[in-house]
């Protein structure tokens, strides 16, 4: 790495040439708010949902407010964020039929756990499956406590007055389930995914809200743990064949977890009618009319990272001084990352950016603005024209309005 090459990183800003306007609000829901307001004002003015981006450094903080503020306006949002497969209702439907098959005696909690996460049959009718959670609950505290086996649960199922004939269909699936091999795995997990598609997924969608985002997160995760099935085919029979797994359900579930912690590249989002808000360290995909940034303040952009490296040797590394001239420099010591990010936001926008931060916390803590903004020549909403975006009748304001007139070149960020 060359001296020039390591100083580049602590070099001013060089912003593509994009016109930008910059919105103002008191606090981070107002600037939600404001965000989204533009994005339905930009969709009055005829521009397609699939011409606007909305950006955020870290979803994890404007995730919630900008979902209300996107429902307040009609908007259906899909926020490009990582799939946590192992928290799904699929996954744990899949890992819960491996700890059923896993023991020889197991608890009432461990026997219902696939019913409560929409455990059906591969044939059932969508009238009687998945069974109901108020029915489960009712069939838990009529069951006894204790461990037993599937043939003693089956019996006991069967003579309990409370319990309907859907508990004894599962059991006895469980306890016709061939010797475990690799092809067992991969037919009899694939059934349940499959069930579930046909039976489980229906009902996420019946009490999910307008935007289907509950439904399409289950979707993708129906997605995912179907290709994560037939992994797990091929890597258990490898495991086996070099001695390092038992032929265990519960060797399964272990790997099919190393396998679904091992996160994908890149995001995943499937709604082409929908608005997409997106991580900063995805803004590299995207190829966008209209760009709109979101908590453009000096807590979020750059973002200081700890670290145990003296600063003193921080900067000789930096500048390739003596010995440190071999070794390489953690972008993390300098805001690399966040400026290579916040540069990504001009090169992905085509004709314009729209900036917006708040300037103060819940508690009334001042907040202060990024200074990735003094290297913009920026035009700046007023609070009056700021309030009349998100009042009843909205107006979109003139700085803005101007932008959908205006050429890319109209001006200069320098």
């Amino acid at each position: 790495m060359t001296t020039e090459t390591r100083l580049r990183l602590s070099q001013p800003l060089d912003v593509p040439v994009v016109p930008t306007v910059e919105l103002v609000s008191p606090t981070r829901r107002d600037e939600a708010r404001s965000a989204m307001a533009i994005v339905a004002e930009l969709r009055a003015k005829h521009i397609p949902i699939r011409d606007i981006a909305v950006v955020a450094r870290d979803l994890d903080t404007y995730e919630e407010p900008l979902f209300r503020a996107a429902m307040q306006y009609g908007i259906a949002p899909v926020f490009w964020t990582q799939l946590y497969v192992t928290r799904t209702r699929p996954y744990v439907l899949v890992e819960s039929i491996c700890d059923a098959l896993d023991a020889d005696e197991i608890g009432c909690e461990t026997l219902l756990r696939p019913l409560e996460h929409r455990w059906a049959p591969s044939e059932a009718s969508p009238d009687d499956w998945p069974v109901e959670p108020v029915t489960l609950q009712e069939v838990q505290h009529a069951l006894p406590n204790g461990e037993r086996t599937l043939t003693e649960w089956t019996a006991i199922l069967s003579t309990t007055d409370e319990v309907d004939d859907r508990f004894v269909t599962f059991t006895e699936w469980l306890a016709d389930i061939p010797e475990l091999t690799p092809e067992t795995v991969v037919s009899v997990l694939g059934d349940v995914v499959n069930a579930y598609a046909d039976r489980g997924l229906a009902v996420t969608k019946q009490s999910d809200s307008p935007a289907l985002l509950d439904t399409e997160t289950d979707a993708r995760a129906v997605v995912r743990v179907r290709t994560l099935v037939q992994q797990l085919e091929h890597k258990f029979a490898d495991r086996l064949e070099e001695g390092a797994l038992e032929r265990s359900w519960g060797d399964v579930a272990s790997l099919a977890n190393v396998i679904a912690t091992q996160r994908p590249g890149r995001r995943e989002h499937s709604n082409a009618r929908a608005i997409d808000v997106v991580e900063a360290n995805d803004v590299w995909l995207l190829n966008v009319p209209y760009v709109i940034v979101v908590g453009l303040t000096a807590d979020e952009w750059p973002r200081v990272t700890e670290s145990v490296v003296p600063p003193e040797f921080q900067e000789a590394v930096l500048r390739g001084d003596g010995d440190a001239s071999i070794l390489a420099p953690r972008t993390a010591w300098t805001d690399g990352r966040d400026r290579d990010q916040f540069l990504d936001i001009f090169r992905a926008a085509q004709n314009a950016v729209i900036i917006t931060r708040h300037t103060q916390t819940i508690e009334g803590d001042v907040v202060h603005p990024s200074a990735f903004l003094d290297y913009l020549n920026l035009q700046t909403v007023s609070e009056h024209q700021r309030q009349q975006l998100v009042s009843t009748d909205r107006v979109l304001p003139p700085e803005i309005q101007g932008l959908l007139e205006k050429q890319p070149e109209a001006t200069t960020n320098e």
